[in-house]
């Protein structure tokens, strides 16, 4: 009977909100007031006034609909969600379906104040708001079906979606009693199950979108096709700030199937009947580009901005104690710089768009992160009220924050505007990675002072970090601190008596935006790789010296403990082969991963050949989908550290392709195993805390396996032999 919930495309918003779509049955709500998430019947959502986030109906079928306001892309919200509401209302996996809500007021996440996935909140936000409103709704079936089966809804119970009354075979489907249940007011204070009565909850379960993905049927972005639809392709300009100084379409209009041409503010679009069409006639587009704003930037400019925006006085962060004192008195002192690139978000599918505008409607079609702002982006583009923009989400091919942006849903309204037509935008690869909105570089300096015990003293730390909220929303700016820059250190778990924490804001043309795990990514590096680093100086073992800091982190301490444990920490590595540590914080869950490398000193090339790690995100709901995230953000974050780097050149960017932008490789990829702690701790995200700690791990490991400290990244052989020769 558990087979799999049925999953289905977006809601049409205008059909859902003039009430095309007619659910007869019990339908609740799940509404922002100002006391926080509460649960409404769904017929007093209006005249109530309050503002829903998503809807949950059982419907005269006995199927369970959920109306979610968030994007699959890879992270299990379509497994995750359905599974809530299944095992508290008591259904069947199979009698339940998943919409994606259209975007609309009505579905912004309270959290964030827009309707965004992202930060890895979609189980946190709805998990306790989901399970209450399926035990309400289960109560009131219950209380109906026990007046119709004339016994005392003491004795009654709910299962497979049906209402029974003890000792007796026959009860009453959820579809009978759904027209009287939604009659009854809702159940203050149902009864919530106990975690030991779950059958859904925290069991492994496969996904339910794989079949879904195999077979075809799952739609992404490029998967969208409309009649009479141009395919658009657009000329960019090679420098940050460039502005277009001459353009002559004579050649491009020569290609069979090349249509228009229309400047657009990010470069000129070409529009055509195939995308092949649209290629060609870009690759023969007049068109002659000014020099930029900083025609100079390269490489060596970039690195050089950083180490000298690092020599200067940034915002004070954090002061604990006196570091200064601290640091004069120290028994052993050590000062140290890292260095980490800017980052493409590289994900499978690159950014897609179809847009059709029409004189008073906008449909747009797109794998987005971030309904509200795709809304307003289009709306303001299109000339239209945002209550005419309909976005219709797809699947997502990755996201890792890429998506969360609008500038391909702009370009492909603006396009579909100009022609009148219904347009599809694809990027290239090259496209992808040129014109991203990076993982900011960081540059840092920390300073740490040990007592005559080896004991961890002082901690001042410096970041020069570009602000991703300057752009994105300056409110975020308080004093002058962006808080995504600094995250990660400003709240460190370890007790530290003597504490600074200083940021500067670096500024330059390369436009920066949200990567996977955010600050997070950079900033656990700088600090697990120097806390390992501090250990060494005291002369003690790395995970003894990390534990030792923990003493008033009991959590932390339980998951360094286990990540010992699982890793065989104190056992030695395979003959070759030696092991490095980290632990990391990140969006409410502990990771802690270890990872067993070897290093080839002739050449510099680091292999990675086993990784155990250890989560603690609390009360969790599939640990097949854990699972999976914290190994794909182990590849994602090793790939970064071995490999990937953005390359500048002549005011812009060099790196084109995975030939220029290199990414770790399915033969490269190590074994990985993963342990979760069945832990009681508030619920933290999955998607991004395995990112962050993995890189340190590999660091602190090719220390112990030569010498060598590597403090830059990506750990190319040539900046591992020089490490080596510093050693």
């Amino acid at each position: 009977m558990e087979t799999n919930p049925t999953i289905l495309g977006p809601v049409n918003r205008r059909a859902f909100l003039r009430g095309a779509i007619s659910i007869t049955g019990l339908g609740l709500a799940i509404v922002t007031t100002p006391w926080g998430l509460e649960v409404l019947l769904a017929k007093d959502v209006e005249s109530k006034g309050f503002r829903p986030v998503a809807w949950f109906f059982i419907r005269e079928d006995g199927r369970a609909v959920i109306l979610v306001n968030k994007s699959e892309m890879g992270q299990g919200v379509y497994t995750a969600l359905p599974t809530i509401v299944a095992e508290e209302l008591e259904v069947d996996l199979g009698q339940v379906t998943v919409r994606t809500a259209p975007a609309d007021e009505a579905f912004k996440d309270p959290g964030f104040g827009m309707q965004m996935t992202g930060g890895s909140t979609s189980i946190r936000h709805m998990y306790p708001v989901l399970r209450f409103a399926a035990a309400q709704a289960r109560q009131m079936l219950v209380e109906v079906g026990a007046k119709k089966l004339g016994a005392e809804p003491s004795v009654c119970y709910a299962k497979h979606g049906r209402v029974f009354a003890k000792g007796k075979d026959h009860g009453l489907s959820y579809g009978e009693l759904v027209k009287d249940a939604a009659k009854r007011p809702l159940p203050s204070n149902p009864r919530i199950k106990d975690p030991q009565e779950f059958h859904y909850i925290g069991k492994p379960l496969k996904r339910f979108d794989t079949a879904c993905k195999v077979d075809g049927k799952a739609q992404f972005g490029l998967d969208v096709f409309l009649p009479g639809i141009l395919y658009a392709s657009i000329a960019r300009p090679p420098a940050f700030g460039a502005k277009l100084e001459k353009l002559d379409e004579t050649r491009a209009k020569t290609i069979l199937g090349v249509r228009q041409v229309h400047v657009l503010e990010s470069g000129v679009g070409i529009l055509a009947d195939s995308l092949d069409s649209a290629w060609k006639g870009r690759s023969v587009l007049g068109v002659q580009w000014g020099k930029g704003v900083q025609a100079d930037l390269d490489d060596a400019l970039v690195e050089r901005i950083f180490r000298e925006d690092l020599q200067k006085n940034g915002v004070e962060v954090k002061h604990a104690g006196n570091v200064p004192k601290a640091l004069d008195g120290a028994a052993k002192r050590l000062e140290a710089s890292y260095f980490l690139p800017y980052l493409a978000h590289a994900t499978l599918e690159p950014m897609n768009c179809v847009a059709y505008v029409q004189k008073h409607k906008v449909d747009v079609w797109v794998p987005t992160q971030n309904q509200t702002m795709s809304q307003a982006a289009a709306a303001e583009v299109a000339g239209v009220s945002p209550d005419n923009v309909f976005i219709h989400t797809t699947f997502l091919g990755g996201g890792f924050g890429r998506r969360a942006e609008v500038d391909f849903v702009k370009e492909a309204v603006g396009l579909s505007k100009a022609s009148g037509k219904p347009v599809k935008l694809v990027w290239t690869r090259e496209e992808d990675i040129a014109y991203d909105f990076f993982r900011p570089g960081n540059a840092a300096r920390v300073i740490g002072g040990l007592d005559t015990q080896g004991n961890l003293v002082a901690w001042s730390h410096r970041m020069a970090v570009p602000s991703i909220s300057s752009r994105w929303n300056p409110n975020d700016l308080k004093d002058g601190i962006d808080s995504s820059a600094i995250e990660g250190v400003e709240n460190t778990f370890y007790s530290i008596p003597n504490l600074f924490v200083e940021y500067v804001r670096v500024d330059m043309p390369i436009p920066v935006g949200y990567w996977r795990s955010v600050g997070h990514s950079h900033n656990a590096f700088v600090v697990e790789s120097f806390m390992d680093e501090m250990a060494y100086l005291a002369g003690r073992d790395p995970l003894e010296f990390r534990l030792a800091l923990l003493k008033d982190n009991p959590r932390a301490r339980r998951v360094l403990e286990a990540l010992g444990e699982k890793a065989k920490w104190h056992e030695p590595a395979k003959e070759g082969r030696t092991k490095g540590l980290a632990l990391h914080f990140s969006f409410g869950s502990f990771v802690g991963e270890v990872a067993e490398v070897s290093v080839d000193k002739e050449t510099g090339i680091v292999r990675v050949h086993d990784v155990w790690a250890v989560v603690d995100c609390g009360p969790y709901v599939n640990p097949d989908i854990i699972e999976a995230q914290i190994q794909g953000g182990i590849l994602m974050g090793l790939s970064a550290a071995l490999f990937e780097r953005v390359r500048f050149g002549g005011g812009g960017v060099e790196s084109k392709n995975f030939d220029t932008y290199r990414l770790l490789r399915m033969p490269e990829a190590p074994s990985i195993e993963v342990q979760i702690l069945n832990t009681n701790e508030p619920q933290g995200g999955i998607g991004e805390p395995g990112v962050p700690p993995i890189a340190p791990a590999v660091a602190n490991g090719v220390f112990r396996a030569a010498g060598a400290r590597v403090r830059t990244l990506p750990m190319t052989p040539k900046g591992v032999k020089e490490a080596l020769g510093k050693a």
